[in-house]
């Protein structure tokens, strides 16, 4: 473990979640999240957490940050001014995208707009072939007729993609030099840098979404390291990435689109761990915060990972109906359903939730800064499953009245409801949706998801964990020991880590493993100098994998490859792996039919990564006073959907809940600084031996 103290800030769409370990002791807090510029907001929780902790600045060995910002800039659409430059006669392949229908049957079809529109779409002359060759040299004179363009479209961000680039980078990394040349100040992106695959519409999207978001993401990280510096930390700076790993800032700034999973993979992470400690083969993640929630499935301790994600699918959770990125990431899908997020009543008198959301500014209503519009925090409120006195530690004076009129005027009156029963409908939708995301989840990757323990963190997790599982008929729920900053303390478990992916085809059938060799090689020095950046004196271990299909296939699946230098027998091998992963997927193989290689990936690493959990209890285990939830425990106003009122539980902090062992059968509330655990009659709940909430479904409600 890094000496020293560690800190851990995730920034959300609402909240800003900071956590210090401090020999093995966790110290917590939340703020809201600032949008003018978010390190402000980084820097108050990092002030409160030095201050509680008793820590200096130079007492800090490592700073880990993970953030959504790269994710709400791109599907709100808050990036910079974005040029494409590619090859004449393909401007137009980011519009055209892969020619399908991602829903057969509505004719009014919507798909995502193009981050770059046509206008700033630059054709110039170039072409090379699928090799690599040369078919007609780089158009220089086109590349400088371009500068006036950029100038007055005031672009501050290019992307430069060009077919093939992928197999030869050199017509790429000469536009950009001209351009560097003439514009010093311009974001360049090389699609052959942040994408170099095959596909060019996943690998020209993923270059104009990385340039989109580059300034920002550069600006903010240079904000904040430079206050960082200010105020005397002199410790690394290092990122979480969508895939589960930590690089450094250089990495970051240069590569944004690696980040835009970051504050969710973190909890991934977190998850997955407790999976391994307390033996849950199957499990499935709920991160609920206050602006979206996040669903990943986590078999054998291992989140799923792919090289394919889509942010802000624009159909409800519709699979091809999303921007493409091609990255390494933690597979998991987003709604938007949080806390902030705002409810309406629709043309048909349905409640709507989300997925806009009220965010920080201004909040929900019940935040007393001036938001009108009712939220899921405020029908929590007034369903009891928030109590005022306690929310985010007692930071924020939650205003009832405020909540009960959003409520009143946006939904209760124009359906006939009263104040509880609007929250009521307010919650059931949201749970629902949910619901329906984590199912449309399961059902892609082939999973069930009512086997599955539910593990629920974020500060809006654990408030509707118990409801959830009631619609996805799951039995047990666990709630990690600082679930409402479940991701920050996921960073804190996270190695260091980078994986490069090359494009080289190859068939079987003529395997040629010296090129392979040279070429995986070359891959594991550029990701060597990756992560020494963020390591200098660690040891990595090395994960390759060959991206192979059925030749005739469209669709390829990844296979590991052996340790050490492939040698001239290695195809016959490499198609034995292929065939014995296809028939684990596919219950088959199709015998006499050669196989190819499109892609390469290797990962590397970190090994002896930092451990929360190797002493004999949880981090920052406290002293218990025994409580049990019953005599003598404070009460608070629950709303029952049975019997359509509210009634009084027990109400229970959670530092007091006694040690490992004792189940108290719900209904009760377990109330601690940053979220809320709601235990529903139907399910009792037990503190484990690593300081978790677990709870299980009584049978003789099932």
């Amino acid at each position: 473990m890094t000496p020293g103290a560690r800190i851990a800030v995730d920034i959300g769409g609402t909240f800003t979640d900071v956590v210090i370990e401090r020999d093995g002791t966790l110290t917590s807090t939340k703020v809201l999240t600032t949008y003018e510029d978010p390190a402000d907001g980084v820097m108050t929780g990092i002030d409160r957490v030095l201050a509680l902790s008793g820590t200096t600045p130079a007492g800090v060995a490592l700073v880990l940050h993970g953030t959504t910002l790269a994710t709400n800039a791109l599907i709100e659409r808050r990036g910079a001014v974005t040029a494409l430059v590619t090859t004449a006669g393909h401007r137009d392949v980011l519009e055209m995208a892969l020619e399908n229908r991602f829903e057969q049957y509505d004719i009014g079809i919507d798909r995502p707009t193009p981050l770059v529109p046509r206008y700033l779409r630059l054709p110039v002359t170039e072409r090379l072939d699928a090799e690599g060759r040369v078919l007609l040299p780089l158009d220089e004179a086109d590349v400088r007729a371009l500068v006036p363009v950029l100038e007055a479209n005031r672009v501050e961000s290019v992307a430069i993609g060009f077919l093939h680039a992928y197999a030869n980078p050199a017509h790429e990394r000469a536009a950009a030099a001209l351009l560097r040349a003439e514009l010093p100040d311009l974001y360049i992106t090389l699609a052959s840098d942040v994408c170099p695959e095959i596909r060019e519409y996943e690998r020209l999207s993923t270059a104009t979404a990385n340039a989109y978001v580059r300034p920002l993401m550069a600006r903010y990280l240079a904000s904040l390291a430079d206050k960082l510096g200010h105020a005397g930390f002199q410790a690394p700076l290092l990122m979480m990435t969508s895939g589960g790993g930590l690089t450094d800032l250089a990495t970051a700034a240069a590569y944004p689109i690696r980040l835009v999973e970051s504050g969710p993979a973190g909890g991934a992470i977190l998850a997955a761990r407790l999976a391994g400690l307390c033996g849950y083969p199957s499990v499935v993640s709920f991160d609920m915060g206050g602006t979206t929630a996040k669903i990943c499935l986590i078999d054998d301790a291992e989140p799923l990972l792919s090289r394919a994600f889509e942010i802000g699918r624009v159909y409800r959770f519709k699979k091809g109906s999303g921007l493409p990125v091609r990255i390494p990431v933690i597979e998991m899908v987003e709604i938007g359903a949080g806390g902030g997020s705002i409810a309406r009543v629709d043309r048909l008198q349905r409640i709507q939730v989300g997925p806009d959301s009220a965010g920080s500014e201004p909040g929900p209503a019940c935040y007393g800064r001036g938001g009108r519009l009712p939220t899921v925090t405020d029908a929590d409120l007034l369903q009891g499953r928030i109590q005022p006195g306690f929310f985010a530690g007692g930071s924020i004076d939650l205003d009832v009245e405020a909540a009960r009129r959003a409520l009143a005027d946006s939904v209760g009156g124009p359906l006939g409801l009263g104040d509880t029963m609007a929250a009521y409908g307010i919650g059931a939708v949201v749970d629902e949706n949910m619901a329906a995301a984590a199912r449309a989840h399961a059902a892609e990757w082939g999973a069930d998801v009512a086997a599955r323990t539910l593990v629920a963190y974020g500060g809006a997790g654990p408030l509707h964990a118990a409801a959830l599982a009631d619609r996805l008929k799951i039995d047990r729920i666990v709630i990690p020991a600082g679930a409402g900053v479940g991701s920050a303390v996921g960073f804190l478990l996270a190695p260091i880590s980078f994986e490069v992916v090359r494009s080289r085809y190859q068939r079987l059938s003529a395997f040629e493993a010296h090129v392979a060799n040279a070429l995986l090689g070359a891959m594991h020095g550029e990701a060597l100098a990756v992560v020494e950046q963020a390591a200098p004196a660690g040891r990595f271990r090395v994960l390759r994998r060959a991206a192979m299909r059925y030749v005739g296939q469209g669709y390829e699946i990844a296979v590991t490859l052996p340790d050490g230098e492939l040698g001239a027998e290695a195809g016959v091998a490499l198609h034995a792996a292929f065939e014995t992963e296809y028939r684990r997927l596919y219950g088959r193989v199709i015998p006499g039919l050669d196989v190819e290689i499109l892609s390469f990936t290797l990962a590397l690493t970190e090994l002896g990564a930092p451990d929360l959990y190797t002493g004999a209890g949880p981090p920052g285990r406290s002293q218990r006073v025994g409580a049990d939830g019953s005599a003598g425990a404070m009460r608070g106003r629950l709303f029952d959907p049975e019997s359509g009122a509210a009634t009084e539980v027990p109400l229970v902090l959670r530092s007091d809940l006694a040690e490992a062992g004792r189940a108290i059968a719900g209904p009760l509330l377990i109330v601690e600084d940053q979220t809320t655990t709601v235990v529903s009659k139907g399910f009792s709940v037990v503190v484990d031996r690593f300081d978790n909430l677990v709870l299980e479904r009584l049978r003789d409600r099932a």
